[in-house]
């Protein structure tokens, strides 16, 4: 009898990260522990389609530099309500868990969380709400503000209906300047991941340009001036009691680390592992990054970016990433290992982390008692 936990790699996606969870995945799967895991792997297709795969996947790319893509003639995968996963034919797939590796839209957002709490499934990362709230980056500001957080100053405005146009856009800039004064600004939709939409503006006419590209991916926006400091992640795990790992620094070559330097150009930035910093400041920015985990409900993992102004000694709170890359070049399992968490170790510990919050969430009780009963 196969007494290995099943686990369900659910990888690719809609978003315009698809390829970048393609790699994710690969990586997850190269790095498991066979031993211990048993994996079933379910990809979806840029259409939203979940399929099967073939298990001759695991094989070939554990012994080969190949990528796991997506076959979409294998069947079609369900989550029924309160009954897990199923095939198309009413097969059931029986998981101990689900690992999402579904980077940006319709992945990290709280959807596939809330579709799979559905199916009454363990899954790894953050729940639904934790998922919604990391996702937009004026909610997360805005709750990091109220915890007493220090963070990077925003103003964020919802697009019209009709779009960016004529006296919005004035009004826009008009705010922003009021807001930050004339310095270089960047426009991000507030709800998306990995640099996707963002760009660098300084006169009326970057700005205006740089409202409508990240209007082409949010309805919503978020503003930010631009802070010339060293840029700084820390990898947090943990439910109730959350770990935070090493510290990286980040060194731009393109002006500011977006999603080619992460995924595409391995030359696009410098990953400095550990971050030299002094032992009071990596303590202050540890302490910082799961104080943030817990104020926005995360659960099993998320990268935490800040900045650090060495001259001021300040430091800023920036984003929340509940779903970050696995890929080779990915910062949260480097962080990990740093400080001695292995890759196959640090997807034991996430995937353990997904069965006790589901064995906690199971534990509570949904049902008033009768008048009387008790």
């Amino acid at each position: 009898m196969d007494e290995r936990r099943r686990i369900a790699l659910l990888y690719g996606g809609k978003s315009g990260e698809h390829e970048v969870s393609l790699q994710s995945a690969t990586s997850i799967l190269r790095n498991i522990d066979l031993d211990r895991n048993s994996v079933v792997l379910i990809g979806i297709e840029k259409s939203g389609m979940w399929r099967l795969q073939s298990d001759d996947w695991i094989e070939r790319v554990r012994t080969s530099d190949v990528t796991v893509t997506i076959d979409s003639d294998r069947p079609r995968v369900f989550a029924i309500p309160a009954a897990g996963l199923h095939v198309d034919d009413g097969t059931h797939i029986p998981v101990d868990a689900v690992f999402p590796v579904l980077h940006g839209t319709f992945g990290e957002d709280g959807t596939v969380q809330g579709y799979l709490e559905c199916g009454d499934l363990a899954y790894v990362g953050a729940g639904v709400a934790g998922s919604s709230i990391g996702f937009d980056k004026a909610l997360s500001k805005s709750l990091w503000m109220q915890a007493g957080l220090p963070c990077v100053p925003f103003v964020s405005y919802e697009v019209p209906p009709n779009g960016p146009t004529g006296n919005w856009l004035t009004e826009i800039e008009e705010q922003t300047r009021l807001a930050f004064g004339p310095t270089a600004i960047f426009v991000k939709p507030a709800r998306g991941g990995s640099s996707v939409g963002v760009t660098r503006a300084e006169s009326s006419a970057e700005l205006a340009d740089a409202v409508r590209h990240a209007a082409r991916f949010d309805s919503k926006l978020v503003i930010e001036p631009e802070i010339k400091a060293r840029e700084v992640e820390c990898s947090v795990t943990g439910n109730s009691s959350p770990q935070a790992w090493a510290i990286g620094e980040i060194v731009p070559r393109h002006g500011f680390y977006d999603y080619r330097a992460k995924y595409i150009d391995e030359d696009g930035a410098a990953l400095i592992v550990p971050a030299q910093l002094d032992h009071e400041v990596s303590i202050t920015i540890r302490e910082t990054a799961v104080r943030a985990y817990r104020a926005v409900d995360c659960h099993g993992l998320a990268r935490v970016d800040l900045f650090l102004d060495d001259g001021a000694g300040e430091i800023m709170l920036n984003e929340i990433n509940t779903i970050p890359g696995f890929t080779r070049i990915s910062m949260f399992p480097v962080l990990c290992r740093e400080l001695g968490l292995s890759y196959p170790e640090l997807i034991d510990a996430v995937i353990d982390l997904a069965i006790e919050q589901k064995a906690r969430i199971d534990s509570l009780e949904y049902e008033y008692p009768a008048e009387g009963s008790e």
